[in-house]
């Protein structure tokens, strides 16, 4: 019998744990004596939980303040303790009834989900953490949030009852939404954990006989998604947006002459150019005049001399379509601005007649509204011509090679695809632009349903046309901004984004001038730009980097992204390469693209030679590193 007594740190609150595995045949009866405290019972059944242990009985003796309590336990497998155990599971039962300054209501949630934490925490630091430990971890985390968000709630009630002070009430609600936020982010994070599980169950593919392979050679190949037209081009184009918002302060078309050869020797092979035509605000974004292309970015003559230099240097030219709305020149009789000029000399025919402030008569919205302009009824077939004929002027006349589509959400994907199908570009996008899905201000795991709607685009012009990939910037950086990288990889294990759907449609991206540039509406993490370059540079879609980025920001990144560049040419990476996920977990990601290319993000240390991981026999070899990733490749 053991029977050494161990106290808690405070002596007023002192408890004597001893331990028999003599007296009992079956278990290893427990005795808990000392001084009796709020949930005292619940914090000691939940302290044997939590150390592994089943209680099949207990004596519960209260009396005058104090207790004399009883446990017959067993390990897991139905055994005694053993006693080398006792020394540790004491210690364990002692922290978790120790007086604790968090709330506990509930007790045995709180304490013991506390506990739990504090006993799984080195397992974060694990470089060789398997996925049990992290169940476990994750697991306890979101208990250990959920006792907090309860606690929370019960405080709320009780102050509501006692009418206390409103600012104190005030303080305490504010700490709810930050704990129900909490608990969101822990349960995206046991959601993505359970999802990896569900990956990894999945039976290994058995390596394939001679015979096997020779007969798979033969087979016909898998049909890809169905889509014509123009798309991405080719499939291994790499995109440069060449400008921001601030970029008709500097004369931006005779500033690009002078980096036309900079921009090739980097390894792209087009650029997004900003709006051509005449508009009331300088961006372009207003469009008032679209034949008139002289604007804020140079003159006509000055773009024509800057497309052919791209020409010159194998360069495609995509122009900023903005054809959702348009501004009017003058007022009409009605006194509303919604007379046009220039050679498409429109009236209020040609708006949505759901646009009252502009006196639309044409038919109503068929999408968003846009506040700003009149928004133009594109379900006219006058009004399609014009537009079409324009876009061909544009493609004919002046050089450029595609299309950037400005706010889709504001008429039909099916008007999209005539304008392609008309005019024949070698490139065709849309700015879909959709909100990403939150709970209590907490980025959820799920993304299937936003990444859908842009596929479901898409697919309305008859997948004639790409679509920049919001779903994979708002995930990426939401996991490298708080080091949750198990969001890099859906349920099925494929990458969260439109990217994991239909890479040959995804335009995916960092920051645009919308985004990023001095309007700042939704940044990526600038400590983290490398991280995100090194995901799209090696992922499939196709990959657009951001002006700023190249030309504008420090910390050497316009190096990182040039080596990250050579990587994706000289290994022949693109819209449709393999990814396979090779770990998705708090503080790293890990994948293999096309058999070739290895890439790391996230503080944790993973490298594709530890992990047994070779190409033709050997070992990858180390690219690119920076901040918090790597990149390997395979040796030639």
């Amino acid at each position: 019998m053991s029977s050494s007594p161990m106290s808690s740190m405070d002596g007023s609150d002192s408890l004597d744990i001893m331990f028999d595995n003599n007296s009992d045949d079956e278990c290893t009866v427990v005795t808990v004596e000392g001084k009796d405290k709020a949930h005292l019972l619940m914090s000691l059944t939940g302290g044997f939980s939590s150390a592994g242990l089943t209680v099949i009985s207990a004596s519960i003796t209260s009396d005058d303040g104090r207790v004399l309590d009883v446990f017959r336990v067993q390990t897991a497998d139905g055994k005694k303790v053993p006693e080398e155990q006792f020394p540790s599971v004491r210690t364990h039962i002692l922290s978790v009834t120790a007086t604790t300054s968090r709330s506990s209501m509930p007790a045995i949630y709180g304490i013991v989900a506390a506990a739990e934490v504090e006993r799984l925490k080195p397992l974060r630091s694990q470089s060789t953490q398997n996925d049990v430990d992290a169940l476990e971890l994750a697991a306890a985390e979101m208990t250990q949030a959920a006792a907090e968000l309860v606690a929370t709630e019960r405080d709320i009630i009780r102050m509501r009852a006692s009418n206390a002070d409103a600012r104190t009430l005030q303080t305490k609600e504010a700490n709810r939404t930050e704990a129900a936020a909490g608990l969101e982010r822990k349960m995206a994070a046991m959601q993505a954990v359970l999802a990896a599980r569900r990956n990894l169950a999945t039976e290994p593919e058995k390596p394939k006989s001679p015979t096997e392979k020779l007969l798979e050679t033969l087979k016909p190949p898998t049909p890809m998604r169905a889509a014509a037209g123009a798309g991405s081009g080719s499939g291994s184009e790499i995109l440069l947006q060449a400008f921001n918002w601030e970029s008709h302060r500097q004369k931006l078309y005779k500033q690009l002459q002078g980096r036309v050869k900079d921009i090739s020797d980097a390894g792209f092979t087009a650029v997004w150019m900003p709006p051509p035509s005449d508009s009331v605000s300088p961006q372009g974004y207003l469009p008032r005049d679209l034949y008139s292309l002289d604007s804020a970015y140079g003159t006509e003559g000055e773009l024509r001399e800057l497309i052919t230099a791209f020409h010159q240097n194998n360069i495609k030219v995509i122009a900023d379509i903005v054809i959702n709305h348009r501004c009017a020149n003058s007022q009409g009789s009605d006194g509303k601005w919604n007379k046009f000029g220039g050679r498409l000399a429109w009236d209020s025919s040609a708006i949505c007649s759901n646009n009252p402030s502009f006196g639309g008569r044409g038919n109503p919205k068929q999408g968003d509204d846009y506040a700003a302009a009149p928004n133009i009824d594109h379900s006219q077939e006058r009004i399609r011509n014009d537009i079409g004929n324009w876009m061909k002027y544009l493609r004919n006349s002046i050089g450029f090679d595609g299309w950037r589509f400005d706010f889709v959400r504001g008429y039909l994907g099916s008007y999209c695809k005539q304008y392609i199908d008309e005019t024949v570009p070698a490139m065709a996008f849309g700015e879909y632009w959709d909100s990403c899905e939150y709970t209590d201000g907490v980025l959820n795991y799920n993304q299937d349903a936003h990444r859908q709607r842009t596929v479901n685009w898409c697919d309305s012009t008859g997948g004639t046309s790409a679509a920049f990939d919001f779903t994979t910037k708002g995930i990426l950086q939401e996991a490298v901004g708080r080091r949750e990288y198990w969001r890099l990889v859906d349920s099925q294990g494929r990458p969260p984004g439109v990217m994991g759907m239909w890479p040959s449609r995804a335009i995916t991206f960092i920051d645009n001038h919308d985004t990023g540039s001095t309007l700042n509406h939704w940044p990526f993490p600038s400590r983290n730009l490398p991280e995100g370059y090194a995901y799209i540079l090696t992922h499939p879609g196709t990959p657009c980097v951001f002006y700023d980025h190249f030309y504008q920001e420090e910390n050497n990144l316009r190096k990182i992204i040039l080596d990250l560049l050579k990587v994706r040419r000289k290994n022949g990476l693109n819209a449709r390469s393999k990814v396979v996920v090779k770990k998705s977990a708090a503080d790293v990601y890990a994948a293999l693209i096309d058999d070739k290319v290895a890439v790391k993000l996230g503080p944790g240390d993973w490298s594709p030679n530890h992990s047994g991981i070779k190409v033709n026999g050997k070992e990858l070899k180390s690219a690119v590193s920076g901040f918090q990733f790597a990149v390997w490749e395979a040796q030639q």
